[in-house]
């Protein structure tokens, strides 16, 4: 009896998968092509825990180099990038806690983030804005970026991570889940309680806009 015919078609070579086992079969080029398509998503993702770029940057080379010793174990349940994402937060926080042990050099991570939060809102305004905005409009736009960034800081961290991975890098919360291994119901929580906290704060300022809302 003939046997059917299989027409599902492989997975491209530079696909995740493909490129993980390419990898695992000694071609090191493979590699470091999943580093150059993750490297900034990973770095911006790092960012947000560690806000000094040397430091950044350092975190996302330990990342990769886990990552790259752990890759036997990724067996393609999940999609590669979530795996990776787990890794960076774990190396992230690993970090922080060591950052934490030096109190000079915590408080100095922590001035360099408030910083780096106020030359990033300026400069995203300043990008946003139109010409034909009124000085009344643009300052509005401003006080709400501002109140939205003190919201997401004030955030515990475990609140801050889940929606940023959400709203920034458009993780489902499977992905999500998988990524800050927790269960998915504390991850629509987390959500739930980041998006709850971050309204309450801006509400009163949208509540004077009409026409706008979170």
């Amino acid at each position: 009896m003939t046997q059917p015919e299989d027409h599902t078609a492989p997975p491209p070579p530079d696909s995740d998968v493909m490129l993980v086992q390419r990898t695992l079969a000694g071609e090191q080029r493979a590699f470091e092509l999943l580093v150059i398509k993750y490297q900034r998503r990973v770095e911006r993702l790092i960012g947000r825990m560690v806000r000094d770029v040397d430091l950044v940057q350092d975190i996302a080379q330990e990342t990769f180099i886990r990552a790259y010793r752990a890759l036997a174990q990724f067996r393609g349940d999940a999609q590669f990038y979530t795996w990776l994402y787990r890794i960076a937060v774990n190396t992230a926080k690993k970090q922080l806690l060591e950052l934490k042990r030096d109190p000079l050099i915590f408080q100095s991570q922590m001035k360099s983030a408030e910083d780096d939060e106020t030359s990033s809102s300026e400069r995203e305004l300043n990008s946003n804005a139109v010409d034909h905005e009124t000085p009344e409009a643009v300052l509005a736009s401003k006080e709400i970026a501002e109140a939205v960034n003190a919201a997401m800081d004030a955030l515990p961290e475990e609140l801050r991570m889940a929606i940023s991975l959400r709203e920034m890098d458009g993780l489902s919360y499977e992905e999500i889940a998988l990524a800050l291994d927790c269960p998915i119901g504390t991850v629509r929580s987390r959500i739930f309680r980041a998006r709850e906290a971050i309204s309450g704060r801006i509400k009163p300022m949208l509540e004077r806009q009409s026409g706008k809302r979170w």
